[in-house]
Parts: C-alpha cells; sequence; structure tokens
C-alpha cells in the first residue's frame, strides 16, 4: 500500500493517476475528499484530514509499505519553519509508529547552504526531522517550479510580461510537477533503495529568466518580456495582502537565495528530468492563457 498526501495539488494528483494507472494499490489522505477526482475516489482509499493530525495518520499508515510526503503551504502560518515541523514531527513518529518502510518527500534543492533561506531553510529542517523517522527517505530536492509561472497569466496575457525577483541575465533552475510526479511513483513502486539520501531533480534546460521570456514568447506568436521586481517592492506587494512580517522575511529570504545561486552546486549530481521549458510551454502554459483569455 502506498500512501499519498496532497492528492489534488499538482504534484499529488499526477502522482495518484500514475499509481493507480500502474494497478498499485492507493491509499490518500485527503483535507476534502469532495475535491479528489471521482476515478480517485472510486478506485483508491480515501481518508479524509489535514496529514499534519496524529490521529489522521494514524488512521492512513496502517499496512502502507510507503508513503509521499508534500507540506501544504500556508501563507497565514506565523512562521514557515514551524509550520513545515509541525508536520513533519507528525509525520516522522506516525511513520515510526506504523513502521512504514519507505518515505519520499518534497523538499528543495540546495542542501548545505548556510544562509538564512527562508522557507528553503524550513524545508531543510524537515528533511532532516523526517530522516529520524527509521524509514528509507528520499528527498526530491527542486528548484523553481515551471508551474509557477501560472499564477502570472494575467500579465503575460494583458502586459506580455511575466515578473520574478531574480536577475534576467543569470540561469535559473527549474523543474515541471509532472517531472516530480514521475520520479516519486518510480521511488514508490521500487522500494530496493534504503538509508536516506536528497535526491535533486533539474529540467534539462539552463535557462535565463530572460531566455524564458524569449520561449514563452515564441509559442504564444506575441513578443512577452521579463520584468524584475525589486525586492523592495515585491515585500511591499506582499504586506498590502495582508501577509505578516515574518512570512514576508521566509518568502524574500527564499528569492534572494534563488538569485545568490542556492540551486547551482546541485547541477553537478542532479537528476535530470524529461520536460524542457519549450514544451512545457506548449503543453501547459499555452493551453492555460488560451483558456484565461
Amino acid at each position: 500500500m502506498i500512501v499519498v498526501t496532497t492528492p489534488t495539488g499538482q504534484i499529488g494528483s499526477a502522482l495518484v493517476e500514475r499509481l493507480l494507472t500502474e494497478g498499485e494499490p492507493v491509499r490518500v489522505v485527503a483535507r476534502d475528499a469532495a475535491r479528489l477526482d471521482p476515478v480517485v475516489r472510486e478506485r483508491a482509499e480515501v481518508i479524509e484530514g489535514s496529514h499534519g493530525d496524529a490521529a489522521v495518520l494514524d488512521k492512513a499508515l496502517p499496512g502502507a509499505d510507503a508513503l509521499f510526503w508534500l507540506v501544504p503551504p500556508n501563507p497565514a502560518a506565523p512562521s514557515t519553519r514551524g509550520h513545515y515541523l509541525s508536520f513533519a514531527r507528525a509525520a516522522a513518529a506516525a511513520v515510526s509508529r506504523h513502521r512504514v518502510g519507505h518515505l519520499v518527500g518534497v523538499s528543495s534543492a540546495g542542501h548545505g547552504w548556510t544562509a538564512p533561506a527562508g522557507v528553503l531553510s524550513a524545508a531543510f529542517a524537515m528533511d532532516e526531522h523526517l530522516a529520524t523517522s527509521g524509514a528509507a527517505y528520499r528527498a526530491l530536492s527542486l528548484p523553481f517550479y515551471m508551474e509557477n509561472l501560472l499564477g502570472q497569466l494575467d500579465a503575460i496575457r494583458r502586459q506580455q510580461a511575466f515578473y520574478l525577483t531574480c536577475a534576467g541575465d543569470e540561469p535559473l533552475a527549474m523543474i515541471a510537477t509532472q517531472d516530480v510526479a514521475d520520479a516519486a511513483a518510480g521511488l514508490l513502486t521500487d522500494r530496493s533503495w534504503s538509508g536516506q539520501a536528497y535526491v535533486p531533480l533539474f529540467g534539462p534546460d539552463r535557462l535565463t529568466p530572460d531566455g524564458m521570456a524569449e520561449i514563452i514568447g515564441q509559442e504564444l506568436g506575441t513578443p512577452v518580456a521579463y520584468r524584475r521586481t525589486a525586492m523592495e517592492e515585491y515585500a511591499a506587494t506582499l504586506r498590502s495582502r495582508g501577509v505578516g512580517d515574518r512570512m514576508v522575511q521566509d518568502l524574500t529570504e527564499m528569492f534572494a537565495a534563488q538569485d545568490d545561486g542556492i540551486y547551482e552546486k546541485d547541477w553537478a549530481t542532479a537528476t535530470i528530468g524529461a520536460t524542457d521549458f519549450r514544451t512545457w510551454c506548449r503543453r501547459v502554459l499555452k493551453p492555460a492563457v488560451e483558456q484565461a483569455g
């Protein structure tokens, strides 16, 4: 039995679909079971509730051979580190209680980075705690998600631009969430591995944001520009939306670490995913822009 958390998210839903297609027995933990695809509700066992709740995990993990773990974001959390560690403590204790043999977690690339990195530092702290569970652990260590650009559909459509805080002429490591789901499925179904390890997973490109803009424009058939947002402007925007000071710090530290090269060291050992940025734009971004229009 494979247990999957966040089964309605971008990674989790793709993972569940693949596992069910391969005939694997799947149990999902969903905060709101009504949001699950009807096929998943029909073919997978469903445990409703938060996977940060020990009682919910005690329902989900009996008889489990492997667990897929992803901490859902919570912009309202007083501390990202506290949020991640709260979930990690619940997971590690439950995995130990139920003697789950294998654990695959979604984390960040850049392990070993010593400067504060906000949300990414919280993910590293999560990994350290999950490694104490007694299970064999693989931390899928990821860079910038291509799917983050889907949050900028309106800007891409109306302004022919997208915005990040990083330098336009420096490479930004990226990954498509489908490739993350595929990597997780491989680890969860072939459990011949042991011990604890970080697994950097990057897309095949080494594009700059300026290069990304060029490809987006080519695929959409209209010029698209990359416009760098000053960190102070980004922080002010977050505060205007009611984001608390600690979360603003966590997010700005994360983007500053990306700009300072937190992902670069992992290029040497990263597993390379199948989806290049142009293919992702063609398969995912362009249809999303057309649907939004």
